[in-house]
């Protein structure tokens, strides 16, 4: 009877210092997506960002909403269509397909008047507001798009991109980076600003890039900025980034294990730091 009582007793001390469950939803595009998803890295990558973080706060139960391709202007269009649930914690990583894809970032005047997801900004007012109206109280974590170098997709190279060292149709990236840091600013939320984020560089994200030299036909490791602007003939050559090749990414655009680890690390030191 005594042990009994012993173990009951111990048993609710335990569970009076556990920490206190937290839900976070992650919304974000394939780089959140591929989190549950490594099958489709072509098992280069173990783990994404979450998970990672969930390792190191087990109380955390995250719900991934992360949509492969998917660009913030899409994201806001079809906020009432996601299914996001009340948590306590969400964050929000989106942007690098707004600019690959040519969406307009529009004005801060766009995020202040709520003028809708026609631009990035307006896409991001959507967003907040529709998480907002699922917990006021709710903490918010925005974070902004990496630099990228030149993306073949592992799965098919004909899917393939070039990098954030030079604009598209007149936008660089670090616009969108900068846009996210402002609406944070003025929203006085944190931001992880992976774009700006030390080691996390164009020259950081990958080893080299694989290319046939064009006039000996022997293949050359080239490393940043090296290749730019060399050819990659897609369903000829091979694939430009074999796992030597991988450093922050494994693709030029999606990290690696190590790219991962390096922002669950910079997110966990904001989560801690939230009440």
């Amino acid at each position: 009877m005594k042990k009994a009582l012993f173990l009951l007793v111990l048993f609710i001390a335990q569970s009076s210092f556990a920490p206190k469950p937290i839900t976070w939803v992650a919304i974000g595009d394939s780089i959140t997506y591929l989190n549950d998803h490594q099958n489709e890295t072509g098992n280069r990558v173990t783990k994404g960002y979450m998970t990672r973080v969930q390792e190191k706060m087990p109380q955390i139960q995250f719900t991934n909403k992360g949509y492969n391709g998917w660009t913030a202007i899409r994201i806001a269009t079809d906020i009432e269509k996601l299914g996001l649930q009340k948590a306590d914690l969400y964050s929000v990583f989106l942007g690098t397909n707004d600019w690959w894809g040519s969406k307009p970032l529009g004005s801060f005047s766009d995020y202040e008047k709520n003028a809708g997801p026609t631009t990035v900004y307006g896409a991001f007012r959507v967003i907040i507001n529709k998480i907002r109206s699922l917990n006021d109280q709710a903490k918010i974590v925005l974070m902004t798009p990496m630099q990228r170098v030149d993306f073949v997709y592992i799965n098919n190279p004909k899917n393939n991109a070039y990098g954030s060292y030079k604009p598209k149709n007149g936008q660089q990236l670090e616009d969108f980076a900068n846009a996210i840091v402002a609406i944070a600013a003025y929203e006085k939320i944190p931001v992880l600003d992976l774009y700006h984020q030390k080691g996390m560089g164009h020259k950081n994200l990958v080893q080299f890039k694989r290319l046939r030299d064009s006039t000996t036909g022997n293949y050359v490791n080239y490393p940043y900025p090296d290749f730019i602007d060399k050819p990659f003939h897609p369903g000829i050559d091979e694939y430009p980034y074999p796992e030597s090749a991988q450093n922050i990414t494994f693709d030029g655009l999606h990290p690696s294990d190590k790219g991962y680890e390096q922002i669950a690390k910079a997110m966990l030191k904001i989560f801690k730091k939230l009440d």
